[in-house]
């Protein structure tokens, strides 16, 4: 199958449909990856997401990513929460992005690509990582308080593409990550649209241990690259860090986070780490 044909789906013998993919991994984020540049899957993918994106029932990952028309860039980048809602941005899912557009003919070793919350340039390093541009970060709001099952907590929000709450811990291994952060992606203060939950635990002037619950998996996940982005830059306004910041993430994998700090906030930043292919492959469904 050549995934980099300019279609993600066709109609195959007896009216299957087959949908062409591959399955990538950013520093432990995994995702499935279409080019749909030929728009045969359409606007509407919240449900092809949550059916692809189930695990022992389907391929199985974080996120659907589909590769799609641009007229200013190499592509646009369309990312689905394994819940099927549409994300502004995934910083791991736009690295795998950008090494399947070069893997696949359709971008060259440095390149751009648009995703909702704009543009970002991208380096393929070597054959395993990927250097991506990020949004500067907003709507910063450090150290306030929330309660949440029953504890008053000093939360840091930050918007780095998508929006994060960051604690800082003293044990990250004693966290209960899903009920804690489940408790904040769903409080009050960050509704309607809800936020991640970031736990962060500072091991040097340059080093950061980080795990992640995920609006939209509804989950603890392997990496976050928006998250390892909004830890690095929350910990820095605070002074306990200082860039580059190197963030060790729950799966073992690093995501080296760059940027430049100043009065004004943040500019420049930079997100870098693992992106690969797993295997590529194919689902045929019946048409009807």
């Amino acid at each position: 199958m050549d995934l980099s044909r300019p279609a993600g789906a066709f109609t195959g013998a007896g009216g299957s449909v087959t949908l062409a993919f591959a399955k990538m991994t950013g520093a432990g984020n995994d995702f499935i990856v279409v080019d749909d540049r030929g728009g045969a899957i359409g606007e509407d993918a919240r449900e092809l997401a949550k059916q692809l994106c189930r695990r022992r029932l389907s391929v199985g990952a974080d996120g659907l990513i589909l590769i799609v028309p641009s007229t200013r860039c190499a592509f646009r980048m369309r990312y689905f929460n394994a819940d099927g809602s549409e994300a502004d941005m995934c910083g791991n899912g736009g690295r795998c992005a950008a090494r399947f557009a070069f893997d696949h003919g359709i971008a060259g070793r440095a390149l751009s690509f648009e995703s909702r919350s704009g543009v970002h340039e991208a380096e393929i390093v070597d054959d395993e990582n990927v250097r991506l541009s990020m949004v500067d970060p907003r709507a910063i709001i450090l150290d306030f308080t929330l309660t949440a099952l029953g504890k008053k907590l000093h939360v840091h929000r930050v918007n780095t593409g998508v929006p994060h709450a960051v604690l800082e811990v003293d044990d990250l291994e004693a966290v209960n990550v899903v009920e804690l952060g489940r408790a904040i992606r769903e409080h009050g203060a960050f509704m309607p649209e809800g936020t991640n939950a970031d736990f962060v635990t500072v091991r040097g002037e340059h080093a950061l241990d980080l795990r992640t619950y995920e609006r939209g998996v509804e989950d603890e996940t392997l990496a976050c690259g928006t998250g390892a982005v909004a830890a690095a830059v929350t910990m820095a306004a605070i002074g306990k860090v200082r860039p580059p910041v190197s963030v060790a993430t729950a799966g073992g994998w690093r995501l080296d986070v760059g940027f430049f700090m100043s009065d004004l906030g943040f500019s420049g930043v930079t997100l870098a780490g693992d992106a690969r292919t797993i295997y590529e492959g194919r689902i045929e469904q019946s048409a009807d």
